[in-house]
C-alpha cells in the first residue's frame, strides 16, 4: 500500500512541475504541501494536518481563480483570454481529481486498517 501512496505523490510531482513549466508561477496558485513533504526533513515537516490543509486551501483557490477567469471571460474583459481560461480550468480540474483520490485512498486504507483482525 505504501508503494501506491508513494506512486500517486510521484505522478502529483511530475503533474505539479508540468504545470509549473506551462503558466508562469505569479498567475497560478501553488501549493507547498507537497514541497514540504519532499524536503525530507522532520524537524521541519508540516504535521499530517497542516499538509492536508494547505492541499485543500490550494484546491479552493485553484477553483475559485478558475471561475473567476471564466467569469471575466464571459464579461468580455480583455486580461482574461481563453487560454488563460482554460489552463485555470484544466488545473483546478486535475487538483480536484487528485483530491478526490487521496481521499479514496484514505479511506481505504482507514476501511483495511478497522478490517485487520485483532
Amino acid at each position: 500500500m505504501s508503494h501506491s501512496i508513494t506512486s500517486v505523490l510521484s505522478q502529483i510531482r511530475s503533474l505539479q512541475s508540468q504545470v509549473g513549466q506551462v503558466a508562469p508561477a505569479a498567475d497560478l496558485p501553488r501549493s507547498n504541501a507537497i514541497q514540504g513533504l519532499a524536503e525530507g526533513n522532520a524537524v521541519n515537516a508540516p504535521s499530517f494536518s497542516q499538509t492536508l490543509e494547505g492541499a485543500l486551501k490550494g484546491v479552493n483557490e485553484a477553483q475559485q481563480k478558475s471561475g473567476q477567469l471564466a467569469a471575466a471571460f464571459e464579461r468580455g474583459d480583455a486580461t482574461a483570454d481563453l487560454a488563460k481560461v482554460m489552463v485555470a480550468s484544466q488545473q483546478s480540474q486535475l487538483a480536484f481529481r487528485a483530491t478526490v483520490e487521496v481521499r479514496n485512498r484514505l479511506v481505504q486504507a482507514y476501511q483495511d486498517v478497522m478490517n485487520m483482525p485483532l
